[in-house]
């Protein structure tokens, strides 16, 4: 087996890099790519995180919405019941599919070594490897599997094709090996870039539940409102990495063990403690007010929240991002009439949360999702031209309608 360095565990390091600007100052690290890490479970979509790997190769590809001619992965065994250990790890650009770009695999290190040990619990950052990537290209990450894994740390709703092989194929070009796929992502949490030059804090985070994440969105579209909001921030002359940390199923205020970490509990983690973060955009609580209303195995733990217990919960976030010195945007909760859990009850609590969102004042700014994505003739439902079909969903132009809600002078 190749050298394995254990790793720290604390993912707040910088790592052993060798990428050195033409001044020799340390290089200042962005966040180009992130998503929030979960529990393993089923999920919605068949995956691999509850039997994990062993002698395989896992293949994966981000769009980054940041620039930097370095780049260096943060993985997480937050889940995991052991150490992790990865034996091999590489970057690439993007070809078709689960192909990269000849002459660009770079094999990425750790502390110097081939492969690391994660303690469970634990996050590590390679070391960084230099490649030039611009604003909305897409870089594979590869990761190499020599020993069983056990169930793995992973993001359930990528909505992006993740590939397996057998074998070490960390420099495979052909995508042909790859015969196996999903649409998660496994111990993959960030992809950091820098480009040499100072500090910035022009990071947009977007944090919340499924609507957030993308369920809905074609494929491998990248047509999340993430997406659609970092490609509206360029068209304005104004290119900032806009990161992702939503998960499908999230609470506000409640730990599940199928839709991850509640919200007031992560939201450090998965937005304040990310590099170079100026600015949030909340859109939860739907899940609190809709869980509730029916009994379903998944929808568990479902107290019956109230409209106070929830603007306690949002207060809780406005006064951490205030604390770090983060703007705050509260984003209203939209229609879904027609949904399984919509009832008069869960469509008065929507209303009086959405009322407390754009009359009090306590966010620094308002997404007014509900009113953007409403259909002119029945406000508690979805424009049908926005609904992915499950009338709580926006499709692909609904995610788009999405970020055209947020005021970009409000970032």
């Amino acid at each position: 087996m190749e050298q394995i360095v254990d790793g720290n565990g604390n993912g707040n390091g910088n790592g052993n890099n060798s990428y050195s600007n033409s001044n020799s100052n340390p290089p200042y690290w962005q966040a180009g790519w992130a998503a929030s890490v979960q529990r393993p479970s089923e999920g919605f979509h068949e995956n691999w995180a509850l039997e994990g790997f062993a002698e395989q190769t896992v293949r994966q590809v981000v769009r980054v919405t940041g620039s930097g001619t370095a780049a260096r992965i943060v993985l997480s065994n937050r889940y995991g019941t052991g150490p992790l250990e990865v034996a091999g790890a590489s970057l690439a650009r993007t070809g078709e599919g689960a192909g990269v770009q000849e002459g660009t695999v770079r094999r990425l290190t750790f502390g110097g070594a081939a492969g690391v040990r994660i303690p469970a619990g634990g996050e590590v950052r390679s070391d960084a490897v230099e490649v030039a990537v611009a604003p909305f290209e897409s870089l594979t990450v590869s990761l190499y599997f020599a020993r069983p894994t056990g169930p793995a740390t992973f993001h359930a709703q990528a909505y992006a094709t993740a590939y397996r092989a057998a074998g070490d194929r960390l420099t495979a070009t052909d995508p042909a090996v790859f015969g196996e796929t999903t649409v998660s992502w496994y111990f993959l949490a960030a992809v950091e870039l820098a480009d040499g030059g100072p500090a910035r804090r022009d990071t947009v985070v977007v944090f919340g539940d499924s609507i957030t994440d993308g369920f809905g969105s074609t494929i491998d579209g990248n047509g999340r409102y993430a997406d659609a909001l970092a490609e509206r921030l360029a068209g304005q002359g104004a290119v900032r990495p806009v990161l992702n940390q939503g998960i499908g199923g999230n609470l506000l205020l409640s730990d599940s063990a199928w839709f991850g970490e509640r919200a007031v509990g992560r939201f450090r983690r998965d937005v304040l403690d990310r590099p170079g973060v100026a600015s949030v955009v909340v859109l939860v609580g739907l899940n609190d007010i809709g869980f509730s209303e029916v009994d379903l195995p998944t929808y568990k733990p479902a107290p019956d929240r109230s409209v106070d217990e929830l603007i306690a919960g949002y207060r809780e976030l406005i006064a951490a991002a205030r604390a770090a010195g983060v703007r705050i945007v509260g984003g209203t909760i939209m229609p879904f009439k027609g949904a399984e859990y919509h009832t008069p009850g869960a469509e008065a609590k929507r209303r009086k949360v959405n009322d407390w969102i754009r009359a009090s004042g306590e966010f620094d700014a308002v997404a007014d999702f509900a009113a953007a994505l409403a259909d002119p003739g029945d406000p508690e439902a979805l424009a049908a031209h926005f609904d992915s079909g499950d009338h709580k969903h926006p499709g692909d132009e609904g995610y788009r309608a999405m970020a055209g809600a947020v005021d970009l002078a409000a970032l």
